[in-house]
């Protein structure tokens, strides 16, 4: 489903000028999407709302604050940012002022990953006027473009969903892939630690058996917080790109993992799906294999 009206985009990321330039377009929405990790005085670290950074620090003139821990997600789902129902992503959607004649673009204020997630939402349930902000809010501020300060109410909005279940891959199919019975490519987007088991948020580390590692901050040029080139990206992603098969990205909970979708659809692959439970998932399952090696 795409809009009819609205400026149509042609890729799936915009750069700050092409932002600069259409900032007060009719029909454009830009959401902020951002999540922080905070750690706790106990001990260990847990997800925040990046509500109050866009109030007191600022955010794009005109952007709306996406709020993925609570609305974007299924606050009931067994594992944290479970992929919400249509019906959630209806009122979701709605709810920042999106309608289905709306050009949307996201950003947050770490690497892209939480804009990634919103990005492949919006996809997932049928729309793809939308695009990630290439750089985010941290490139947008060291560029010295102009900030907002406070908060903006949405415009009224419905939003009308229609399902790609395509774009998502469950534990049943994972476990095909493992098995051989299903012919895909398993990436995690995860830190490399995390990758060889040796950090782990979870109770058992490493990752899914048959699994290439190309972790979503490796997709981000470290100086302009960009994505990479093309040439570089393909380079990253060498042992699936381009091999004609299914890839199927993973990670924590499913947001690096929209990230490694992301940067794959920029360099041409079309039959991507992100593995929604990820290693939250998988990993609380004592009987689902996980390997620990070094890269």
């Amino acid at each position: 489903m795409t809009s009819t009206n609205a400026l149509q985009l042609v890729e799936p990321i915009v750069s700050t000028q092409w932002l600069a330039d259409h900032l007060g377009s009719d029909g454009l929405v830009v959401l902020d999407a951002t999540v922080l990790l905070v750690q706790n005085p106990a001990g260990g670290s847990s997800w925040l709302s990046g509500y109050d950074q866009y109030l007191v620090a600022g955010h794009v003139p005109g952007a709306v604050f996406a709020d993925i821990l609570e609305v974007f997600s299924d606050p009931r789902g067994s594992f944290g940012f479970a992929k919400p129902s249509a019906a959630q992503f209806e009122a979701a959607a709605a709810s920042v002022g999106v309608d289905n004649n709306t050009t949307v673009v996201v950003y947050d204020t770490a690497v892209g990953q939480w804009a990634s997630r919103i990005w492949w939402l919006f996809r997932a349930f049928g729309y793809d006027n939308v695009a990630v902000l290439d750089g985010g809010l941290a490139k947008w501020n060291d560029e010295e473009r102009p900030l907002e300060f406070g908060h903006l109410e949405p415009r009224s909005a419905s939003f009308t969903a229609a399902e790609r279940p395509e774009l998502w891959a469950d534990k049943a199919y994972v476990e095909s892939v493992v098995a051989g019975t299903e012919d895909a490519a398993l990436v995690c987007a995860s830190p490399r630690t995390d990758f060889t088991g040796e950090t782990s948020p979870r109770s058992r580390a490493g990752h899914i058996p048959g699994s290439v590692n190309v972790p979503a901050g490796r997709l981000i040029d470290r100086e302009s917080n960009a994505y990479l080139d093309g040439a570089t990206l393909h380079e990253r992603f060498a042992p699936v790109a381009g091999s004609g098969h299914r890839i199927v990205t993973y990670c924590g909970g499913g947001i690096a993992a929209a990230s490694a979708a992301l940067a794959l659809t920029l360099l041409g692959e079309r039959d991507v799906a992100v593995y929604d439970g990820s290693l939250n998932e998988w990993a609380a399952d004592a009987e689902a294999p996980l390997e620990t090696a070094a890269v």
